[in-house]
């Protein structure tokens, strides 16, 4: 990828927007809370922050790349734009119907989440494209304007074309387009078979309606920032960071901006995998938490695992398959509604739950003193002791303590006869138990065990919650990188400009067309190569090839990954040979006597990853004492502790500080535990490891 001397890395949360600046002579960062009504307000603040810090200008910046969660809530809060979906005659209702699956197996009252559009939005048209991509019945050119008046008394902004296997013929999909393009040229149109060109229509259909609801409030957002910073004299390249932990291009990211979706814990995973393979960590949890959510990912052989489906804006307490299914390139991890602003409450048990509500930037926790009467985690880890209430995001914002301990009391204290620092306890552990059986579940449902694994924590919130995350889950390293604060920002600074092309064609090995295989794949190749072309003209491209195989019969694959040899030089034998490598793998044996399927291929053409500087040895910094104490809360313990209170800025190489204590700096706190010692190691990261039992 090629290097720039001054980038800018934006990730825009729930609740604050994080802006690091790098250049050559260092990094710097800033936290200002996110502005819902026009989100680029914070980030031109932020960007002024981190020059002056520099004593740059913005002209200076030599690129920009940026994440949101803008395109996330807006499908979570339903505020995209007036959308209709064109579809095949008969499958009008598929996005309603979804699939025979429950996600809540005995529950009688079921409810299941509305649909994206509602019946009245969605059209249909008479045509039909076979399994083989063969017209069984064209599509008249008068059929589509009916429908194209239809939908032009509606008024609607955007419009959604699925039809039934146009991943494999989508000459219907475009001739609607044409004729839209040319009756509502001021419409915007999103086609299933470039949205996403997979089997399976419940879940392509979904993602089509996804993109096309978000793509007119993401591609004015994306116009209005390119301004913004433009005015402000950073008129560089912006580029986004996409869900599958790569960068595109802005025209981009508006054409497709469902890909955005998880842009912003994408970047994490990236940061996290980035130090990963700095320690040489082959098995590492990613704990990202924020002031929204908290998302947990699992990185094997410094690379996160990755998907072809997501849910986003699930409706049972984070339930899966309560949500709306996403199918596109995305990181695999698990997120839930447990971060710093994430809102507490009694329910009809009587028994304290957090999230997934959040109080975000406005109000805000009680603590913030803009209006919010509810405790959130942030109140608690502030009556816990665990925060500086003049310290907070560097001083910038002046935390009232009196505050949370209303919001406490009023919420949680009075109905369940607690005091208010039992309240904060409770409030603490139950939040910090929520991320710690997503973490086990997570782990479980990938055949992993996390007794081997080193967390690294990253996000505001997570090093406040890391130490006893790590004591609830058995792991006995957690490392804090620098920067922590601001992690998933400096992730889109180490990603690689990259993009997956992927399409669906049945095929099974008894009948192996390697002729076939061989024309997909470099279709696909020249596709994603093509994407990534318009991010970097000069640095080399490394391709990386998947296929989804299963046995026939069964609903769903796994990924076998290809050499370009492989893919290029195709043979039945040495793709069966994979297969039931990973097969055993995951399900401890294979299954004879069964033909293997393939379902989809994909080509993911990426640039290389940011150079990796070798670890140094540690200095010999000595222990550290503190330069003063402070009564934190030790849950393990179940007790207030003195622990001693110790500057990160000042800590030299090698230098170890026991536990209890609480490490500062402008972006977050860590809190490190009574059964831990912190060493400081040589690229800046705080090593937390268990003590040594006498």
């Amino acid at each position: 990828m090629t290097q720039h001397a001054t980038r800018l890395g934006v990730d825009i949360g729930g609740t604050f927007t994080d802006v690091v600046l790098e250049t050559a002579g260092g990094r710097h960062s800033a936290k200002v809370l996110t502005t819902y009504a026009a989100p680029e307000n914070a980030i031109v603040d932020g960007m002024r922050q981190v020059c002056t810090k520099a004593g740059i200008a913005p002209q200076a910046i030599g690129q920009i790349i940026h994440g949101t969660t803008l395109a996330t809530n807006a499908l979570i809060e339903r505020r995209g734009a007036r959308t209709a979906l064109i579809t095949t005659q008969g499958f009008r209702d598929v996005i309603e119907m979804r699939t025979e699956s429950r996600f809540e197996q005995y529950d009688l009252n079921l409810e299941l989440p509305d649909p994206l559009l509602p019946r009245q939005m969605r059209h249909a048209v008479a045509e039909r494209v076979d399994a083989t991509g063969a017209i069984l019945i064209p599509l008249a050119r008068a059929d589509i304007e009916t429908v194209v008046d239809a939908i032009a008394e509606q008024g609607v902004e955007s419009v959604a074309v699925g039809l039934i296997h146009s991943y494999l013929n989508d000459a219907h999909e475009r001739l609607i387009r044409d004729v839209l393009t040319k009756r509502l040229p001021d419409v915007m149109v999103s086609l299933s078979s470039e949205v996403s060109p997979q089997m399976r229509e419940y879940e392509r259909f979904n993602t089509v309606c996804a993109n096309a609801y978000i793509k007119p409030l993401m591609k004015s957002y994306l116009g209005r920032l390119k301004g913004r910073l433009s005015d402000e004299g950073a008129d560089c390249p912006v580029f986004l960071m996409h869900s599958g932990g790569g960068i595109i291009s802005l025209d981009s990211a508006a054409e497709f901006p469902v890909r955005l979706v998880e842009s912003g814990p994408a970047g994490g995973a990236v940061f996290a995998a980035d130090i990963a393979a700095r320690h040489g960590l082959d098995r590492v949890l990613s704990f990202d938490m924020g002031g929204t959510t908290a998302k947990i990912c699992l990185i094997r052989d410094f690379t996160p695992k990755t998907s072809r489906v997501f849910e986003v804006a699930r409706t049972y307490r984070f339930k899966k398959g309560s949500g709306m299914p996403i199918s596109i390139p995305v990181i695999d991890m698990v997120e839930i509604g447990a971060g710093g602003g994430s809102l507490a409450h009694v329910d009809a048990m009587h028994q304290i739950r957090v999230g997934p509500e959040s109080a975000g930037s406005e109000p805000g926790p009680a603590c913030y003193g803009r209006g919010g009467d509810r405790p959130a985690v942030t109140d608690a880890d502030l009556t816990l002791g665990k925060l500086d209430p003049d310290g907070f995001a560097g001083g910038s914002i002046r935390l009232d303590t009196e505050a949370s301990h209303a919001a406490l009391a009023c919420v949680l204290g009075d109905p369940l006869d607690m005091d208010v620092m039992e309240a904060a306890f409770g409030l603490a552990e139950v939040v910090d138990e929520n991320m710690a059986n997503a973490a086990r579940v997570h782990a479980v449902e990938n055949g992993e065990d996390l007794a081997g694994y080193t967390m690294i924590a990253f996000g505001g919130a997570a090093p406040l919650h890391a130490g006893r995350l790590c004591e609830k889950l058995g792991i006995d390293r957690l490392l804090v990188p620098p920067g922590a604060g601001v992690g998933s920002a400096i992730g889109f600074l180490r990603a690689p400009f990259s993009f997956e092309a992927n399409r669906s064609v049945y095929m099974t090995l008894s009948d192996f067309d390697p002729a076939r295989i061989t024309d997909l794949l470099g279709d696909l190749q020249s596709e994603a190569i093509g994407f990534v072309r318009t991010c970097d003209a000069d640095s080399p491209i490394n391709c990386e090839f998947k296929v989804y195989m299963r046995y026939t019969g069964q609903g769903w694959e796994i990924p076998v990954t290809l050499t370009e040899a492989q893919a290029m030089t195709p043979d039945a034998a040495t793709f069966l040979s994979l297969f039931e490598t990973d097969y055993t793998r995951l399900f401890g044996r294979t299954v004879a006597g069964l033909d293997v399927e393939i379902t989809v291929w994909s080509v993911n053409a990426t640039t290389p990853p940011s150079p990796v500087e070798p670890l140094g040895a540690a200095g010999q910094g000595g222990t550290i004492i503190g330069t003063g104490t402070r009564a934190v809360f030790d849950p393990a313990l179940a007790q207030v502790v003195d622990a001693a209170v110790v500057a990160r800025t000042g800590l030299m190489d090698g230098a170890t500080i026991d536990g209890p204590a609480v490490i500062t700096e402008d972006e977050t706190t860590i809190i490190v535990p009574a059964s831990r010692r912190a060493t400081h190691l040589p690229d800046g990261c705080i090593d937390l490891t268990r003590k040594a039992t006498p």
